[in-house]
């Protein structure tokens, strides 16, 4: 597969504009949905987008379940508030899956709990009025199994809820979700928060270990360091369903499917304050549905995510075939954020019908990545969503996040589309930064309306920047 070479951009200008008609039309734009060099394979796609997404929407289908109830109370769980009830938890379901599948029900109560691990065919069913209330004591949590943290593979902690190489799984009912998490416990690992360093020595090991080739089972961590778990995560997965529970408190990443195929994540209510507590976050994972859905976070809403430098090129699978669909964001560093970890790539995300709404949100779409984390991201596309305040810019691109430019994989962003998005309260609209050898290309932003705009917009190193429609107060 040939490279294509980038023409020189003009470099960075700021816009100063009240209403834009028409556009700059790139001679390149016919060309927006070729592979990217080193892609595995070029994309079909209609040239409506959105008729991709509603194929992707009819192949993403949710999981069902035998008609079969195993209480987990008949296995000795007493929803008291004070019951070690982890067992019987997993004794539940352990005998579900061996009876063919059903639906592991917790009744109303408080039912305190260590590690959940779920199996094939079982749907663990939180009712409403159920508080699952997950232990803060690491030591519950062990032993280690194979998971992420910030998209690097390794033994760790267990995740709250866990589930690895299962078919047919989900985690239903309007109940709650507690890890009970603050600033107390799991909280008090995160670097630079609470009087620490800025440095994170277990982090800065695991990354190392990553560059020198051992193996993922081999960096083994839990009481070797304090690197905190996520709280949902099915890895490896096919056939997985969240919905309608209510998700509070988490040590870290509060969704976190790794490597699933065929993936809804339905009407979820997502909200904890804590560093790091991003909504949910799809990481290297295909055939994803999140819709109907409610995040007010202590980072990203949701970030779709395909592993991290030297990790995530050798595990080598991108996230692709993503529908976000009918949600709300609060508070949060992005409503729908693309990386940082996207060392694999992105591709094929599709974003509509959404409203947010916060001073604490700073972005409705955001791309960050380095030269560091490399992989590209293309075909992504917004449309018909309802911004009341955003913090900071309406569209972030952003190629310089955290260290910077300062490895040897260049990062590719191409084939993004915003279209009929209203916002009332925009604090700026562009902020689009790439580079001088790898320009972002190709973002069309139609029939879009932005008041309350304070900030001029940054274009820097981007072509093929069409804006047709688009309207901005700045300067009025």
């Amino acid at each position: 597969m040939k490279t294509r070479n980038f023409p020189k951009d003009p470099g960075w200008y700021d816009v100063d504009r009240r209403t834009f008609i028409g556009g700059l039309l790139s001679a390149t734009a016919a060309s927006a949905l070729l592979p990217i060099a080193g892609c595995a394979r070029a994309l079909q796609q209609p040239a409506d987008p959105w008729q991709y997404a509603a194929g992707l929407r009819r192949r993403i289908k949710a999981p069902e379940f035998p008609d079969r109830d195993f209480s987990v109370t008949d296995f000795g769980a007493r929803g008291d508030a004070a019951k070690d009830c982890t067992a019987a938890i997993n004794d539940a379901i352990r005998a579900c899956a061996k009876a063919g599948g059903g639906h592991v029900v917790v009744p109303e109560g408080v039912f305190r709990s260590g590690a959940v691990h779920l199996l094939s065919n079982v749907n663990l069913h939180v009712t409403e009025g159920a508080t699952l209330s997950f232990y803060t004591d690491p030591a519950k949590y062990l032993p280690v199994v194979f998971t992420r943290f910030e998209g690097t593979e390794f033994m760790n902690y267990s995740p709250l809820v866990y589930a690895y190489g299962q078919e047919n799984i989900a985690i239903t009912g309007g109940g709650l979700l507690d890890g009970g998490a603050s600033e107390e416990n799991w909280w008090l690992w995160k670097e630079g928060h609470y009087g620490n360093s800025k440095v994170n020595p277990w982090k800065d090991r695991l990354t190392g270990m990553a560059d020198e080739g051992v193996p993922p089972e081999q960096r083994i961590f839990g009481t070797e360091g304090k690197l905190r778990p996520s709280f949902i995560q099915p890895y490896k997965c096919r056939n997985v369903l969240i919905e309608g529970v209510r998700v509070r408190r988490a040590p870290f990443w509060q969704v976190h499917p790794v490597l699933c195929t065929n993936l809804t994540i339905r009407g979820i209510d997502v909200a904890s304050p804590g560093p790091n507590n991003d909504g949910c976050n799809p990481e290297s994972c295909r055939y994803v549905l999140i819709e109907n859905c409610r995040f007010d976070t202590g980072d990203d809403c949701i970030a779709i995510k395909s592993g991290r430098n030297t990790d995530g090129r050798r595990v080598n699978v991108p996230g692709e075939d993503i529908i976000v669909s009918d949600c709300e964001m609060k508070a949060g560093h992005g409503g729908v954020v693309i990386g940082s970890e996207m060392s694999g790539g992105v591709r094929n995300v599709f974003v509509e019908d959404c409203r947010m709404s916060s001073p604490d949100l700073w972005y409705m779409l955001r791309i960050k990545s380095n030269s560091l984390r490399g992989g590209f991201v293309e075909n992504v596309h917004v449309r018909k969503v309802d911004i009341g305040t955003i913090g900071r810019a309406a569209i972030r691109v952003n190629f310089q996040y955290a260290k910077g430019d300062v490895g040897e994989f260049t990062p590719r962003v191409s084939n993004i589309s915003v279209r009929d998005v209203t916002g009332k309260n925009v604090r700026q609209v562009l902020s689009l930064i790439g580079y001088e050898r790898s320009p972002v290309r190709d973002i069309h932003v139609a029939n879009c309306r932005f008041e309350g705009v304070q900030e001029a917009d940054l274009v820097e190193h981007v072509e093929g920047l069409v804006l047709d429609n688009v309207y901005s107060d700045y300067g009025t």
